[in-house]
């Protein structure tokens, strides 16, 4: 074959060229074609899911992301006072997902202030914890405890209503016993009663309830004439229990509709569902976070959709716009403020 001259060779390019040329704007101008830019902003909107599903049915994965955020949602302006010349108090709280620990510095008038914590798990309602696992993790809460600078007489230990029905409770008391130890235990009013005091602001007593969302069972307290009134429903972990999500729906609703109108403006919440949904949308370290509306909520465990679903019958009964989690409080937290001074 003859070998092509350098024009030859130019001409044979520039003509390939014009013909790949022509195709592009012959298949653009069929639609064939795209913006890449736009078909991906398209495809990232649609992936954003817009609805919850609180039976749990059919719910998209939710993305784990601090920065979500709802027009029904605004931030809650509120500091709590300080503590002055407190001291430092520890409990161990067993509840029915996981033994959990909290220093806080208190002083004479309860003012407190969270100074460490540590979550765990610990199996306790399905029976799956033995005797030397809590040992063993109790004598840790302590060791931590005493190296912050806890004395030994001001360290305490709560088991929680939910896991007190569990039979491993038994080995729980005897582990602390054998470590020197007194467990205390609390019904459903008394953990509603110190929920409401670890998080309800003196200025929203007349105004706003709490209500705690534990795996065991569902706390709802607020304070009417000077006393504290609380209420129990079923927890998070209900599908273990053989209950349907509309049983529990109707439960918890039932139990919310005793709230008096006046104090409906506000709800503060706690409990490890919401703090599943408070971690989608926390600016930041804030201290209080308002939720979405249920409705907004896609999760994928079932412990967190069986949250939203009682977090929906609350919100449907009382017709509450602002739910505030607080990232601190804890209920044995206010089982420390009810210790004597």
């Amino acid at each position: 074959m003859a070998q092509l001259t350098s024009f030859g060779r130019f001409t044979i390019v520039a003509v390939i060229v014009a013909a790949i040329f022509g195709g592009y704007v012959y298949f653009k101008d069929k639609g064939v074609i795209g913006t890449p830019s736009a078909q991906t902003e398209t495809n990232t909107m649609e992936a954003t899911p817009a609805e919850g599903n609180t039976s749990g049915e059919n719910a998209t994965e939710s993305t784990d992301t601090e920065t979500t955020t709802t027009s029904n949602r605004s931030a809650f302006d509120y500091t709590p006072p300080a503590p002055t010349n407190g001291k430092l108090r520890g409990v161990v709280e067993m509840g029915a997902s996981g033994f959990n620990s909290f220093i806080i510095n208190v002083d004479a008038d309860k003012n407190w202030k969270l100074e460490k914590f540590e979550f765990g798990n610990s199996l306790v309602t399905e029976n799956m914890a033995t005797e030397e696992d809590i040992r063993a993790g109790l004598k840790k809460y302590i060791g931590t405890m005493l190296d912050f600078g806890v004395g030994p007489k001001d360290i305490h230990f709560v088991v929680s209503s939910g896991a007190a029905k569990a039979d491993v409770t038994q080995k729980i008391t005897k582990a602390l016993k054998g470590l020197n130890y007194y467990v205390n235990t609390v019904t459903p009013e008394q953990e509603g009663t110190f929920a409401l005091q670890s998080v309800l602001p003196p200025v929203y007593e007349d105004r706003a309830f709490v209500v705690d969302i534990g795996s065991g069972n569902t706390k709802i307290s607020w304070k009417e004439n000077g006393q504290v009134k609380a209420l129990e429903g079923p927890g998070a972990k209900y599908f273990q229990k053989n209950l349907s999500d509309q049983q529990v729906y109707d439960q918890v609703k039932a139990k919310a509709m005793q709230i008096p109108e006046s104090h409906r403006k506000t709800c503060f919440i706690i409990g490890g569902a919401p703090f599943k949904m408070a971690k989608q949308v926390r600016n930041g370290k804030e201290r209080y976070t308002v939720l979405k509306a249920p409705a907004d909520y896609n999760m994928d465990d079932a412990k967190d959709k069986a949250g939203v679903n009682i977090y929906k019958a609350i919100a449907d009964a009382t017709g509450t716009q602002q739910f505030v989690f607080d990232w601190d409080a804890n209920f044995t937290i206010g089982f420390l403020l009810n210790l004597p001074k």
